[in-house]
């Protein structure tokens, strides 16, 4: 992921990189054993880099840091 638009995020500074940005962040929630989840990681890349100056793209691995209170207060669930 060489993508300045595109950054991985955790608990610690979600709420910085992502509710606090001036510009709309899209997050993905994902987990290496999901298969929908490694799907759609090359279309994600590409977005962020299509949408560079209009959106950033973030990721946030719920195995790491599991389904935090951002994944619920968004009613993001257990994936697959």
């Amino acid at each position: 992921m060489e993508n300045a638009n595109l950054f991985h995020v955790g608990d610690q500074d979600f709420d910085t990189k992502v509710l606090k940005s001036s510009t709309p962040v899209i997050v993905d929630f994902w987990a290496a054993w999901c298969g929908p989840c490694r799907n759609i990681a090359p279309v994600f890349e590409r977005l962020s880099t299509e949408y560079q100056g209009k959106l950033q793209f973030a990721k946030m691995d719920i195995d790491e840091h599991g389904l935090t209170h951002h994944a619920l207060e968004f009613r993001l669930f257990q994936p697959c």
